[in-house]
């Protein structure tokens, strides 16, 4: 029975951190207890977590990009200027993107390359991309992204039903899906996964696309969100996104990654930075506030888990 107890509380530790976070917001603002408040909250909420959920892919398979940020701002920058004024060319470019992000999971594969080496590479590319496209900040947001971002659903603000949706698309896609269970094969033993008849090429190459898909979602819905774009726009997706995972319950090996943690993971990390402006700390000290906020809830889950293991000996 203390097993069982340990492990659903590890579950609910991302879940629990969220709750604690939302309340201490709602005591220092009782009025951000409403659809405008929420709204406020969790505005930028979507993009990020579309970024946890690309990083979340490529974390699956023992991977990670240390590109997401430069990445997001590129697609930002094509969102707002050639998609808005030539669909079809910006399309074109954005299914691009993905390629190329197929392309890196399969060369990393077949030439045995550290990801975060190749990632690092990639960055400089995507901002070199990012800033030639966009010198300085400006651009439009196509209307349609706009008016998408910017809906009313009743009963509940925009950022929160499209965290529901992302949540609930991602978790049946890795969790629900033969898909998803290659994938999270290919993180947990290669060599079974190939055994059974897979192409574990093939899985890495669709790990990555995925991960482009949403990615290029990210930063289009940024866009959406901001009406413009900036070639540093997205620059702390990155550690956002990476963060979000851990957060969320996920690990960097042994393909575990947990979709609906790592959302609540992507609404902590933009609820925490509402929490701290509140508190009037400086934006200068908030990414340091929030590792921290981080960390707390990293050592709860290492206690946990202690806990966990002792009692399964016992």
């Amino acid at each position: 029975m203390t097993v069982l107890t340990a492990e659903r509380l590890r579950v609910l530790v991302p879940a629990l951190s969220l709750a604690v976070l939302l309340a201490a917001v709602f005591w220092l603002q009782p009025r951000a207890m409403s659809y405008t408040g929420l709204n406020l909250l969790f505005n930028l909420a979507v993009p990020i977590a579309l970024a946890t959920i690309a990083q979340m892919l490529i974390m699956m398979v023992n991977d990670l990009d240390l590109s997401m940020g430069t990445f997001v701002s590129f697609v930002a920058c094509v969102t707002a200027t050639i998609l808005n004024s030539d669909p079809v060319v910006g399309t074109l470019i954005l299914a691009g993107c993905v390629a190329v992000y197929a392309t890196l999971g399969i060369v990393i594969h077949l030439r045995a390359l550290p990801s975060i080496v190749v990632t690092l590479g990639m960055s400089f590319v995507w901002g070199g991309l990012a800033v030639l496209l966009l010198p300085s900040p400006g651009g439009t947001a196509p209307d349609w992204i706009r008016a998408v971002m910017t809906s009313k659903p009743p009963f509940v603000p925009m950022a929160i039903v499209a965290s529901l949706i992302i949540a609930a698309s991602a978790h049946w896609l890795v969790m629900r899906s033969s898909f998803g269970v290659v994938l999270r094969g290919v993180g947990g033993n290669e060599r079974m996964v190939e055994r059974a008849g897979w192409s574990v090429l093939r899985a890495r190459a669709a790990a990555y696309a995925m991960a482009g898909v949403f990615a290029v979602l990210s930063g289009m819905s940024l866009v959406g969100l901001t009406t413009s774009a900036d070639a540093n726009i997205a620059l702390r997706y990155t550690l956002l996104s990476i963060a979000g995972v851990i957060l969320g319950g996920g690990e960097f090996v042994g393909g575990r990654v947990s979709p609906i943690g790592a959302v609540i993971g992507a609404l902590t990390l933009t609820l925490a930075a509402s929490f701290l402006s509140f508190l009037k700390i400086s934006p200068d000290w908030q990414i340091g506030a929030q590792g921290a906020i981080l960390i707390i809830v990293l050592a709860v889950r290492l206690l946990l888990n202690r806990r966990e293991t002792r009692a399964a000996r016992s």
